[in-house]
């Protein structure tokens, strides 16, 4: 990184007295007033002048946050906790949700693991914690096994066949189409077909194959029938399932609700992405997208510990679509 020129001189700049506590004065001002960009650009000027206290540094680093300058705010959570702030543990709950932003589950396991080991957590948040211990090794082996599957050795499939593929246990499957997902398909473009319209195909797999038809714009009839619907398509101008229009919906719907909870929205989200790959072709049929966004909102945050009223319907229809999506044998 280039070091700035004014910056470097700055010494010989004479700083009027009480420049840099008049700078975090307005930056603090202006982050309380949600104007975080300018905030961000003063705090930013005052640490060129000198170290800020443990108020403006978390001020900081919420506002950094607001602006989703996840990796800045992580950073100045870094510099908060290394002082040990008289809020630590307000400080520690938005460095792990930063964390979750920036998808580092691994790390949001192990910190939490260390609170619990120095006895850091109040009981009253122990078992929110846990659960929230828990979930963050769950996403995290989910991402280390699809990061396994796509490591394969060969760079061509010695063969594709749909009589193979369907003998295969479910983790293959996936393997083969992690490596397919690199490769031009046209040449088992039939096979795949075959395997699509294949009843006995676990419904997350169809989805999973049919993604592949779609992102190579293969140019092909293919008829897929699942979860009692059946749907004529082709895939060379058929939506991927994030682009479908309930998608869209129930995910705006849910960010806009769950916008102060990052944690709660995180994990909806994540459920949402795996639930709209089960389902795909289709969606969350017989239900609105209101409908669905608010069973998700009560479904996750009952997992969080939290007694909420659901509609049975829905959380019988969300359970299913879970238990399809766990392909572990």
């Amino acid at each position: 990184m280039k070091e700035n020129k004014k910056n470097k001189d700055h010494g010989k700049v004479i700083l009027f007295p009480g420049m840099m506590d008049r700078l975090f004065n307005e930056a603090k001002y202006l982050a309380e007033n949600n104007q975080y960009k300018e905030a961000n650009e003063l705090f930013e000027q005052a640490l060129l002048l000198g170290e800020g206290d443990e108020v403006s540094l978390s001020i900081f680093a919420y506002s950094l946050y607001e602006e989703k300058n996840y990796e800045r705010a992580k950073q100045v959570c870094e510099e908060l906790l290394a002082i040990g702030p008289n809020m630590y543990f307000e400080v520690m709950e938005l460095y792990l949700t930063i964390c979750m932003q920036l998808r580092q589950f691994k790390q949001v396991e192990k910190i939490i693991e260390s609170l619990f080991d120095e006895q850091l957590i109040p009981e009253y948040e122990a078992e929110k914690f846990e659960r929230l211990k828990n979930l963050n090794a769950h996403i995290a082996e989910n991402q280390e096994s699809h990061f396994q599957a796509t490591i394969i050795e060969d760079n061509e499939p010695e063969e594709f066949t749909a009589t193979e593929f369907s003998v295969m246990s479910a983790q293959q499957q996936m393997m083969l189409i992690h490596e397919l997902t690199e490769k031009n398909i046209r040449p088992y473009s039939g096979e795949l077909k075959a395997l699509i319209e294949n009843e006995t195909i676990q419904p997350f797999i169809k989805s999973l194959l049919l993604i592949l038809l779609v992102e190579q714009e293969i140019n092909m009839t293919v008829t897929v029938t699942k979860l009692g619907q059946s749907k004529e398509l082709n895939p060379v101008n058929f939506p991927l399932p994030t682009k479908l229009p309930q998608y869209t919906e129930i995910t705006g719907f849910i960010t806009e609700q769950l916008a102060q909870e990052p944690s709660t929205l995180e994990f909806a989200l994540h459920l949402i992405d795996k639930h709209a790959i089960v389902l795909y072709p289709f969606e969350w049929a017989g239900y609105s997208s209101e409908e669905v966004a608010a069973g998700y909102i009560d479904y996750v945050k009952i997992m969080f510990g939290e007694e909420r009223e659901m509609n049975g319907g829905i959380v019988t229809f969300l359970q299913n679509i879970e238990k399809m999506s766990d392909l572990q044998e």
